[in-house]
């Protein structure tokens, strides 16, 4: 527990029936899972107490299952829809009284980013702190830490969707209702047009290739490595112009709007 101000869980959401990519999470880097990399990397945080990964109950996600034993992490069966619920769920499995958030689809995430936000979290009454209310990182160096009982409050107040899909997506747009604060990139890991993220096939060889170069060198490698790397060798790169994203902001006020029409 940080300074005894309760229980850090890291969360990770994870399924085997992503669209673009089934099973991406249990795809292999270095002879070890995506998952099993991910938990590795925060499990080396200073201040995280735990982690527990957050599937469903789909039969499909039999194999998390199996990996989460065998490597000895907490893990939590919910739904597969409602991921809010999913989540504040497996966090409330492990007694959490704080959430850093993170999805299984970031490989390179940094325990290191992890502190750094939960240190900010714990300057000031905060009640979410994150890298991505404005866009700086790098996309897959996402991380975000709030209280279990702003999330609980969460589940309660909305029925959108939208913001049951996007776990935070309601805090940090509604900065009338909770104090939030972000964390800016300094110039060295300004760069929002990388993607390191694992959606599809393109991405997964994209990735290995970083994993064959920084963590056969150095197992504990760094966000601000996996950046150098990229800078100094921009072939790399992977181009945002072309990424089919779904936009969760106007999702979200799209139904907001057609469900306050129909009251």
């Amino acid at each position: 527990m940080y300074n005894n101000r309760g229980k850090i869980v890291a969360t990770i959401e994870a399924r085997m029936t992503s669209s673009r990519l089934p099973g991406k999470v249990l795809m292999d880097f270095c002879g070890k899972t995506d998952l099993q990399h991910i938990v590795e990397r925060l499990g080396r945080s200073k201040y995280i107490d735990e982690i527990v990964v957050a599937t469903t109950i789909n039969e499909e996600d039999d194999p998390i299952i199996d990996l989460c034993k065998n490597i000895g992490c907490k893990y939590y069966r919910g739904s597969e829809e409602d991921v809010l619920l999913r989540v504040l769920e497996a966090a409330k499995s492990v007694e959490a009284d704080y959430i850093v958030e993170i999805t299984g689809d970031c490989p390179v995430t940094d325990w290191r980013h992890s502190d750094h936000i939960i240190e900010m979290f714990f300057s000031g009454e905060y009640d979410y702190v994150s890298n991505t209310i404005e866009r700086t990182f790098p996309r897959g160096f996402d991380t975000q830490i709030f209280p279990v009982r702003i999330l609980a409050e969460v589940n309660e107040i909305t029925q959108n969707p939208v913001d049951h899909e996007h776990v935070s997506i309601y805090i940090y747009t509604h900065p009338e209702k909770y104090k939030l604060l972000n964390w800016k990139a300094d110039e060295k890991m300004n760069h929002p047009q990388f993607e390191i993220t694992l959606d599809t096939i393109e991405d997964y060889e994209f990735i290995k290739q970083i994993y064959e170069i920084l963590y056969l060198k150095d197992f504990d490698f760094s966000a601000q490595d996996v950046v150098n790397l990229l800078i100094k060798h921009p072939h790399m790169i992977k181009s945002l112009e072309n990424t089919d994203r779904k936009d969760p902001f106007k999702e979200q006020k799209e139904w907001k709007e057609k469900h306050e029409k129909t009251i």
